[in-house]
Parts: structure tokens; sequence; C-alpha cells
């Protein structure tokens, strides 16, 4: 009895595409949704990659102009009032806004500093919003796709009991192909969350540092121009 059992489980296809193709409509539609959140976080981690290291050296190079000595002005001019990097976006807001407070006659109008930080304020709360956007999918998914291959295996192993109850035959070339489908949904489940929370929890950090660099930057601007406010 057990070198038939044997041989009749050599016999079966226990290739991931296999148990694919045997499983239910249910664990199916289970496993497919898991492979497009795994999916789409990879793409979703390969974009923020890029994204984040352009950010960093944008900022490397606009710090480098910032503090070689050019007057603020010539520089303001050389990256115009609409720029494209993030650094130069938060330093143009506050030229802008600078510029703006001057009355005709060279007078300032009161409450400019107020203004100047308002406005870098504004351009880094739209920089967070661009870096961080889609981190979100990847938290979702890091916490939900192990729920979600569990209830594909739990599904898939009640199947596997059906249909043990039908054949009324335990014999384990009958029951291991159905737990091993259901099992599958599990480790795909993991699959996806996996890699997911790792780098939610590593691009969270870099943004949250490029951010600070943000912040730090639109500070010493400030007392830049706090100075000549108070001159």
């Amino acid at each position: 009895m057990e070198t038939e059992t044997l041989a009749m489980a050599q016999e079966i296809d226990f290739s991931i595409f296999a148990l694919f193709a045997r499983a239910t409509l249910t664990v199916k539609v289970v496993m497919l949704m898991l492979m497009v959140m795994s999916f789409w976080s990879w793409a979703t981690i390969a974009q923020k990659i890029i994204l984040f290291r352009a950010a960093r050296k944008e900022a490397g190079v606009f710090d480098r102009a910032f503090w070689s000595g050019e007057p603020l002005d010539e520089l303001f001019e050389k990256i115009g009032p609409q720029p494209e990097g993030a650094s130069e976006k938060i330093f143009a807001a506050g030229m802008l806004e600078w510029r703006r407070s001057h009355r005709q006659d060279g007078a300032l109008i009161a409450g400019a500093q107020a203004r100047i930080d308002r406005a870098m304020n504004v351009a880094i709360a739209r920089e967070s919003e661009r870096l961080n956007n889609g981190l979100s999918f990847l938290a979702t998914t890091g916490a939900t796709a192990p729920f979600i291959g569990l209830f594909g295996t739990v599904w898939g192993i009640k199947h596997a009991f059906e249909q043990i109850a039908i054949s009324q035959n335990t014999n384990l070339a009958v029951v291991a192909p159905g737990i091993a489908e259901a099992l599958l949904a599990t480790g795909i489940g993991l699959v996806a969350a996996i890699p997911a929370v790792v780098f939610y929890n590593k691009l969270n950090a870099d943004s949250e540092r490029i951010l600070g660099g943000y912040e730090s930057f639109a500070d010493e601007f400030a007392t830049i121009l706090s100075r000549q406010l108070d001159a």
C-alpha cells in the first residue's frame, strides 16, 4: 500500500504552475491578486529608488551652488521662478515672496518673514507629497498580503477536505495535492508582503532624511533673509 501511495505521489506534478492550474477559482483569484500586488510593489520600489537618488543628487548640486558665494539674486535669475529641482523650487518660492514683499519705493511690506516661511513650507509640503506618493501602497501590501494569502489557503484546505469527503479516501496521494495548492497562496502572500514591508521602512526613512534636508535648507535660507530684513 505504501509503495502504491509513493508511486501515485511521484506521478503528481507539484510545480508552481501545476499547483496554480489545479487550484479552485477562488484560490486562483487570490493568487492573481497577490501577484498583481507584488508586481505593483516592485514597480513602486524601483520608481522611488530612482526618484530619491535624483532628489539627493539635485540637492547636492544646488547646495554647492547656493553656498558658493554667488549673490542670491543672480542665482535666482539663473534658475528662474519655476525650476525643476525640489531644492530650487523651495529657494525660488522664498525668493519670489521676498521680491513681492518689496514696495516700489524699496521698503518692505509688514509680515514679510512670515510670508516667506509659509511660501517655502508650501513648497516643502508639495515635495513631501511627491516623495511619499505610493508608499502607502507598500504599507498596505505589507499589512494585508499575508492575510489575503491565508484566506486563499483556508479556502483551498476547505475544498481539499470536501474532495476527501466526496472520494472517501484519505490516501496521501489524494490529500497532498489539495494541501499543497492551498499553501501556495500563503507563500505568494509572504513573497508579496516581505519586500513591501522592508522597502517601505527603508524608503520612508530615506524620504524623511530628504525632507529633513529641505527643511534645514529652508531654515538656513530664512535666517539669511531675516538678517537682511533686520538690516
